[in-house]
């Protein structure tokens, strides 16, 4: 069993949390994909999820997809240490915390700068990614 992280490939940010999931995720259960290769488009599409809301995550787990706060607080849910402890932030309504996760998504090529093209992953790690396009 495993889950497929959605990321946005461009993103500084992005890439280093994948890099951060990757470290903490000793089982291996998330597989990436960004969310420009065809395959994250694909993924979108199957799930009904609207391109102008997947600004930065998606989390597509047992069969149901999730974005913004709740995707990654399911994420943290899984990491090694304390990590898992960010879950319980889950009881706060999302409009809630997604306020500043869109005010943080909006920001966030000019704080951290984005790439020209997706992140081409090391050979360490290339069986984590569905497709790199």
């Amino acid at each position: 069993m495993s889950a497929i992280i959605l990321f946005d490939g461009v993103c500084n940010f992005c890439n280093g949390s994948v890099k951060f999931i990757i470290e903490r995720d000793k089982e291996a259960y998330f597989k990436f994909a960004p969310l420009q290769s065809e395959i994250g488009q694909k993924l979108l599409d199957e799930n009904g999820i609207d391109k102008t809301v997947a600004d930065s995550v998606v989390l597509i787990e047992d069969g149901k997809a999730y974005t913004r706060t709740t995707a990654a607080l399911r994420i943290a849910k899984r990491l090694s240490g304390y990590w898992s402890w960010f879950y319980g932030f889950i009881v706060v309504p999302s409009f809630i915390r997604d306020i500043f996760y869109k005010l943080f998504a909006k920001y966030r090529y000019r704080m951290f700068g984005k790439q020209d093209a997706c992140m081409m992953p090391t050979p360490d790690i290339r069986e984590r990614f569905l497709a790199m396009n």
